[in-house]
């Protein structure tokens, strides 16, 4: 749906629809790019646009208080739009008035005016009616239903997915918590995909005796067997950093024998949510090697790294078997455990399984014996 509307010939079928010129194409391109909510986009001051250095900035009322405070950067491309409607809502000022606006004026003047009982131009466009020609437009290119808030969205999944925290999504999108950003991102349920490698490609540490080796097939999964892995993931493994741990006991909640030395430990995997943090790790060790003071440290430092290079290129291998190498690497995942958020919600942990089985049976001890009871005269 998203490429739908950012398709080029459908953006001119909303330029043509917008007969009186008042800039619906650039107030849906302003959504899509700022991720700001759609009143603050309407509500635009003709002086919401500038530059910071060569750094173009959009400029808005982020606290709804009539300021523009809070500037965000924009593509050169969306400057370039904001830049020639400046142009048309002063030429219409001028039109009206006769002259050019003054500096107080162009601070008040709205970006996208409306044309009704608007002589002064700082009312902007009404949302009711940039609603009906969204709708209208929408419901001639595509089926699928969508409201103009989905854009904001979209941007913040896409933040997600290129690197950035939900931090930095809530700084962006004006939030006032983490927990409000986080209802904004959809990464797992929009990528099928990403499921496919989170749960499916596992391959065998730095510290195997194998490292790189698969541990599972990677094949396509119903959803009853997704739903059944999910469970069985939480009863034998832990997240842990850059992976997952296998080891039982430690699953089980007991202290872990090896001081947590994950890395060099043989019951440690890797998923195909961990490839970027692996070849992050593997730039790391390369300036380390570039950086040695002698040959002999050098070569050190390649050995040490050889069994995690060979996981690293295990891991490569069993994404590009199943197709899903490029779609790991275009998905930089900070932490792997975050986006098993729903896997370790909604499963069952063993020691709760257990603690119902002997509740279950209790219940039926008791149901049992009530039976008995009502078939004795």
């Amino acid at each position: 749906m998203a490429k739908a509307l950012a398709d080029e010939d459908n953006l001119s079928k909303l330029e043509e629809a917008d007969i009186y010129d008042r800039g619906a194409r650039d107030i849906w391109e302003g959504l899509v790019l700022t991720g700001r909510r759609c009143t603050e986009v309407l509500e635009a001051r003709l002086d919401c646009i500038g530059r910071h250095g060569k750094i173009p900035l959009f400029w808005h009322d982020q606290t709804k208080v009539g300021n523009l405070e809070d500037g965000i950067r924009i593509p050169e491309r969306l400057y370039q739009r904001l830049l020639q409607r400046q142009k048309k809502t002063t030429d219409l000022f001028t039109q009206h008035h006769g002259r050019p606006p003054t500096p107080q004026e162009r601070r008040e003047i709205a970006l996208f005016p409306r044309l009704q009982s608007n002589r002064s131009l700082r009312k902007g466009a009404s949302y009711a009616w940039f609603h009906r020609l969204f709708r209208a437009w929408v419901d001639a290119i595509a089926d699928t239903h969508c409201v103009l808030h989905q854009a904001r969205h979209t941007l913040a999944t896409n933040l997600l997915r290129n690197g950035a925290d939900l931090t930095h999504v809530k700084r962006y999108l004006g939030h006032v918590s983490n927990t409000m950003a986080e209802h904004y991102v959809h990464l797992a349920n929009t990528d099928p995909k990403l499921n496919d490698a989170l749960n499916a490609v596992w391959v065998g540490g730095p510290g195997s005796s194998e490292p790189g080796i698969l541990l599972s097939g990677g094949e396509p999964m119903t959803r009853e067997e997704a739903e059944a892995l999910a469970i069985d993931l939480t009863r034998r493994s832990t997240p842990a950093e850059g992976g997952f741990c296998t080891f039982q006991p430690v699953v089980n909640g007991d202290a872990c024998p090896w001081n947590l030395d994950c890395h060099n430990c043989d019951k440690f995997v890797l998923s195909g949510a961990d490839l970027l943090y692996w070849h992050r790790k593997r730039e790391q060790w390369r300036m380390l090697a570039e950086r040695a003071p002698d040959d002999a440290t050098r070569d050190y430092l390649h050995d040490v790294f050889e069994p995690t290079a060979r996981a690293i290129d295990g891991l490569e291998k069993a994404l590009a078997a199943v197709g899903l190498l490029d779609e790991a690497l275009a998905l930089d995942l900070r932490r792997p455990q975050d986006y098993f958020g729903h896997v370790w919600a909604t499963a069952f942990r063993a020691q709760e399984l257990a603690r119902r089985e002997s509740h279950d049976e209790i219940d039926d001890e008791y149901e049992t014996d009530t039976d008995q009871d009502e078939e004795t005269p």
